[in-house]
């Protein structure tokens, strides 16, 4: 692709990463149709189930320019939190970006329809909530407790109003279409649209550039807080097309979901708001575990309820929101208090049992900071994409804020023509080679085996047996299965490699990392022919 170059192109996923990007991409470059498409209805997707918010350093008047560095937060503290968060593997570059352009994108959404809540007591100013491991207050949030939900209501109905945006919903993207013409200075072929089944006919779309916004996983394990969409599918697309994978060992478990069929998410902005989690003596065990005690690191509460309750199930973990009373709890999560009651829970005067669930993947299609993958023409934004800022374990509420901030950046860098696809060193993986395919299988066995071995607490010989029940299954004609079983093994095979425990990462017979930091991240691609596995 060359400097306005770009004619049309394709974005998979119509979640806030993919919704942000269509619609940048329309404003930086209105000569270029592009083409958007959802595998379910356009408004169902991770994104719309956010509860807490965006973390944002931004001004107080949402007409101003001003950063907003003051005595109590600024962009250099967001660095440091989610640095510190990432347990030294986040890349300081991408979080840089990330933090750096947060008021940015925070603008681009309100031009684009969205409304964020605004203070009770600063008139004009937004509402800020604080969460777990974040120093200071800056969690905008929508609704109260309904983020995601206000956020894709915004933009699906900009992306509606552009007639230059065509709109694919119940469309699942099978395969990332390659042309053999590359040129021979990338050295890759390139991505050159996709092939789609709808209603049961399979059709091809090209195009100049394909975006992956999928999002992640979550139905890889039993209990989740995603969808069940969500299965992967942008990582299989992407390996399958040769492009390098990276973290795929760190999925991060959110330590409140309510314990109840589904696992609905219970946000960890309720906790921020002074909620505490005890067991079923209403004592507060936390602090066993950690000094931060409630407002701990995410990875770690996860963790440590995890381990509580290994020591004794009947112990029982809730979450305690009673002291906050009922008015406010209404007032400020009116979703989560309409949730626990539809499932026979009065949170005002009962404290709710929870349970840590599948939620967010740190690792996935490895890009650059402007979400170029290493295969010409493709790229990858929101959680689908491994950008570095999560390293092993992401701050509350920049999820959000990475697929609004890296959209637009993917935007600019089409809009530019493209740019060159960057190269990564990679490890070349050959999984086909230890398949033994002779079982069938459903996706809740597949769930049972990465919950029982690949989940918030893991061992060696855990992996090894997840990695030879994997490496046997054989899955039938479901795309979707496909695709899980592929991330499955991808990330079992991650988590085999790294040694000692590591943010999301944590393994029982090896639960201290490195001395001094912890291993670098590994980026692997497939095997073909020509590559040494």
């Amino acid at each position: 692709m060359t400097a306005g170059g770009v004619r049309r192109v394709v974005i998979v996923g119509s979640g806030g990463a993919g919704l942000q990007t269509a619609l940048a991409l329309r404003r930086l470059a209105p000569h270029c149709a592009v083409v958007l498409i959802s595998k379910t209805a356009l408004a169902e997707s991770n994104t719309r189930y956010a509860q807490g918010g965006i973390a944002a350093v931004v001004p107080d008047a949402a007409d101003s320019g001003a950063a907003a560095e003051g005595p109590h937060d600024s962009v250099a503290a967001h660095i440091a939190d989610t640095l510190a968060a990432g347990a030294g593997l986040a890349d300081p570059e991408a979080v840089d970006v990330l933090c750096g352009e947060a008021a940015q994108g925070i603008a681009s959404l309100r031009a684009a329809g969205v409304v964020f809540d605004t203070s009770a007591t600063d008139a004009g100013a937004p509402a800020r909530g604080r969460e777990a491991a974040h120093s200071a207050a800056r969690i905008l949030h929508l609704g109260g407790d309904a983020t995601g939900a206000g956020l894709v209501a915004a933009l699906t109905a900009a992306v509606r109003r552009d007639p230059g945006i065509e709109v694919l919903e119940d469309t699942l993207v099978t395969r990332v279409l390659l042309d053999d013409d590359a040129p021979a200075l990338e050295g890759a072929r390139r991505a050159s649209g996709v092939a789609v089944l709808h209603g049961g006919v399979a059709r091809d779309i090209h195009s100049d550039a394909v975006v992956l916004a999928t999002g992640g996983a979550g139905q890889l394990f039993a209990a989740t807080t995603n969808p069940r969409i969500a299965t992967g599918d942008g990582v299989a697309l992407a390996w399958r097309a040769g492009a390098a994978v990276a973290d795929l060992e760190f999925f991060q478990f959110h330590p409140t979901s309510l314990d109840v069929p589904g696992n609905p998410l219970i946000s960890e902005a309720v906790r921020g708001e002074g909620a505490r989690l005890v067991d079923a003596g209403g004592r507060r065990f936390m602090t066993d575990y950690h000094p931060d005690g409630d407002l701990a690191p995410r990875d770690v509460v996860s963790r440590s309820i995890a381990q509580h309750l290994a020591r004794d199930r009947r112990s029982g973990a809730y979450l305690d929101a009673t002291h906050l009373g009922r008015a406010f709890l209404a007032r400020r999560f009116p979703t989560l208090t309409a949730l626990t009651a539809q499932h026979g829970f009065d949170w005002s005067s009962t404290p709710v049992p929870v349970v840590p669930a599948a939620h967010y993947w740190m690792g996935g299609v490895r890009t650059d900071t402007s979400g170029r993958t290493s295969v010409p023409g493709l790229f990858a934004v929101g959680e689908v994409a491994r950008t570095g800022v999560h390293g092993a374990n992401r701050l509350a509420s920049n999820s959000l804020l990475e697929g609004v901030v890296f959209g637009a950046r993917c935007a600019q860098a089409l809009a530019d023509g493209g740019g060159t696809a960057p190269r990564f060193d990679v490890e070349h993986l050959d999984l086909e080679a230890e398949e033994t395919a002779t079982q069938p299988f459903t996706r809740g066995e597949l769930q049972a085996v990465m919950s029982d071995h690949a989940g918030v607490l893991r061992t060696g010989a855990g992996l090894e047996l997840a990695r030879k029940n994997l490496a046997s299954y054989s899955p039938d004609t479901d795309p979707e299965l496909a695709d899980l079983l592929l991330c499955a093994r991808l990330l079992v095979h991650a988590a085999s490699r790294r040694a000692g425990s590591c943010g999301a990462h944590h393994r029982l017979d090896q639960p201290d990392a490195a001395p001094r930091a912890p291993a670098p991240s590994r980026s692997y691609a497939r095997a073909t022919e020509g590559t040494h596995p």
